[in-house]
């Protein structure tokens, strides 16, 4: 048997990681560095339909939840119909005036009225062979979704033995390797359901951390990971909020980060408040993460002025939030009030951090002091972006909803050096794992290799 090694402590691999060391491991939402990779010349930077294509499979059904990888398994959640055809994710014209502050229209709602499965497939990382596949759940989905979302858009995380799998109105599942349930628990959740659900789960230490945020009862809470009990629950005075929770491991102590759109909130890994700060815009989906010893927070909701990024440094107590007119205090190291997104998380590579905005430009500022690098660059027009970007090789990766991946060059001067596209919708972002990328369009699965390897 395998030994269980916690996600957040595999970062330490990573940070002694050679440029002669592979990712090897991609077991959550944006990986164990929020997005960043070892340089590696072994990674694709050129890609599309005839170029470094090692293998593409359908993925039936309808999920923007993204692919994860431990070893030659990747895992895969979608949901799909039980009996006849899937209704297709639609393009997006269909929500483009939503997602740009427009108002909400019925085009923008999906309604369910069949049954639904729930489906966790994993897929063999050399041949894209389906290795098995294992129903979550299945049930006519209480509540529509947006156009945006999907019924499956929560990213499973695992630790090498399990994968777990939460949903926020349906429950939180163990499967092992083999394709057998382990364990489930289930939820109820009462949300702006017609926006669907985004917020993936953590692992950390046998531990595993969900945030369940809704319109009528708000809790941050943790699981074992070998048997589902749960250890304990702690209620939020939030609404509905789409981001993921971040364990912090920082030279203070150990904690849980998670963004609302009240505040952001810091708890001890036994549910215990340890500081907060308001201040956020009036929707939260980008997932905190840290990195040069900081802590680094954002929310850009686009119908809002206030659009704030925060880096913030270990060892806060109590109410940390900026007065009125100030960018930072004794923890707030630096602030900046038009800064954040409304859907991608930002990206901190080298000593820079980079924020993509949803209608296709990208903001540069230096990571430790908030001094701007350059000011807004605009990577093309006429696209949304929806999935996080990545890096590599000293460079940025950012995949438009069209499907084409722009590649930036990273450091003080903006430069779009290529584009890669694959030509079919996309939202879900990217894993990278064994000198490959693995993406996922609406009907697609794609594992994309130098020379197709």
């Amino acid at each position: 048997m395998k030994t269980r090694r916690s996600v957040t402590g595999l970062v330490l691999l990573l940070l002694t990681a050679t440029t002669a060391e592979a990712q090897e491991n991609w077991p959550q939402f944006r990986g164990e560095a929020a997005g960043v990779v070892a340089d590696n010349p072994a990674l694709p930077e050129r890609w599309g339909p005839d170029e470094n294509i090692a293998w593409e499979i359908p993925m039936p059904g309808r999920g923007w939840a993204s692919p994860i990888v431990w070893g030659d398994h990747i895992f895969v959640l979608t949901s799909t119909a039980v009996a006849g055809a899937d209704v297709p994710i639609q393009p997006t014209e269909n929500y483009r005036a939503r997602s740009l502050g427009g108002a909400m229209t019925a085009a923008d709602i999906t309604t369910q009225t069949e049954p639904l499965r729930w489906v966790l497939y994993d897929i063999d990382f050399a041949t894209g062979e389906v290795r098995w596949e294992h129903t979550i759940h299945e049930a006519v989905p209480a509540l529509p979704t947006h156009q945006k979302s999907t019924f499956a858009s929560e990213t499973p995380v695992t630790d090498g033995e399990r994968v777990y799998v939460y949903m926020a109105d349906i429950g939180l599942y163990a499967v092992d390797f083999g394709g057998t349930r382990a364990w489930s628990v289930a939820f109820d959740w009462l949300p702006r359901r017609e926006w669907g659900a985004a917020s993936s789960p953590v692992l950390h230490d046998g531990r595993l951390y969900v945030v369940n945020d809704s319109e009528e009862a708000s809790w941050v809470a943790a699981f074992h990971a070998d048997t589902g009990t749960e250890v304990w629950r702690t209620d939020r005075n939030e609404g509905s909020n789409w981001s993921t929770p971040f364990v912090w491991e920082n030279d203070v102590r150990t904690e849980l980060v998670t963004a609302g759109r009240n505040a952001v909130r810091s708890y001890t890994l036994d549910g215990e408040l340890l500081w907060e700060l308001s201040g956020m815009s009036t929707l939260v989906i980008p997932t905190p993460f840290s990195d040069h010893g900081l802590l680094y927070i954002n929310s850009g909701y686009v119908a809002d002025e206030h659009r704030p990024v925060y880096a913030i440094r270990p060892g806060a107590a109590g109410d940390i939030t900026l007065p009125a007119g100030s960018t930072s205090n004794d923890y707030v190291v630096w602030s900046h009030p038009q800064l954040g997104s409304y859907n991608p998380s930002s990206l901190v590579y080298g000593d820079v951090h980079y924020t993509l905005l949803d209608r296709g430009i990208m903001m540069a500022y230096d990571a430790r002091t908030g001094r701007e690098v350059y000011p807004r660059q605009r990577i093309t027009a006429g696209t949304l972006f929806t999935a996080s970007p990545w890096a590599y090789n000293g460079k940025i990766f950012v995949l438009s909803e069209d499907g084409d991946t722009f590649v930036i060059q990273a450091g003080p001067e903006f430069a779009v050096l290529r584009r890669n596209s694959l030509d079919e919708l996309t939202l879900s972002t990217p894993a990278v794992a064994r000198d490959s990328l693995i993406i996922r369009t609406a009907t697609k699965l794609y594992r994309i290799a130098e020379s197709g390897n």
